[in-house]
């Protein structure tokens, strides 16, 4: 065998080996399930809302805060979504997702989106959760007076937050011997306790 074709059964052997890695981190991708675990630290205006469950709750000072900021048209309401990925203890690969892109979802409607760049290794049989920092302008995506939208609020980040009220369109992408492979179309994440997370 010449130098030229041993060098041409090199490429080839691992380019049949790099497929069939990158075949196996796909397929691996497509068992784990995505669901919403739960919202923290919800803030309306500055206001924490982990003891608002209504208008009535809040304070004189805090009343005046979110007042100000309806006038200024600006009402930022910020919040953590953890999302939990679960690569099943029967899935023999660990899949390592690199990069999430998403949209959000509050009452049906799409506010923001964006994207986290960061690694997770999903081991099979260990949930992953993987935190989202969101903070949006309130007064962009709901109208009303501030009685609603602070009960808005607290439906959503707040005391009373339901998860049903929230989801995410996501994108994941995973790491391949042939570089970041995104998933061929977008997921539906919403929390176990309403139904389950549309699967991969």
């Amino acid at each position: 065998m010449t130098v030229q074709l041993r060098r041409v059964f090199a490429i080839l052997l691992m380019s049949s080996f790099c497929a069939c890695a990158t075949l196996q981190q796909v397929a691996a991708l497509r068992q784990v399930t995505f669901a919403l675990a739960g919202v923290q630290e919800g803030r309306l205006a500055g206001v924490a809302l982990d003891r608002i469950a209504s208008y009535q709750d809040l304070t004189a000072v805090e009343i005046g805060r979110l007042t100000l900021a309806i006038a200024r048209n600006d009402l930022p309401l910020a919040f953590r979504v953890d999302v939990q990925a679960e690569n099943p203890a029967d899935n023999g690969t660990t899949a390592t997702m690199v990069r999430l892109a998403w949209s959000l979802y509050l009452d049906d409607k799409e506010t923001i989106n964006g994207v986290l760049d960061t690694s997770y290794v999903l081991p099979p049989g260990q949930p992953v959760v993987i935190p989202l920092q969101m903070t949006l302008n309130l007064l962009q995506f709901f109208d009303g007076p501030a009685e609603s939208l602070v009960d808005l609020a607290a439906g959503l980040a707040g005391l009373r937050a339901d998860p049903a009220r929230i989801a995410l369109r996501a994108v994941p992408s995973i790491n391949t011997p042939l570089g970041p492979i995104a998933y061929p179309s977008p997921i539906t994440i919403i929390s176990r306790t309403v139904g389950g997370a549309s699967p991969p």
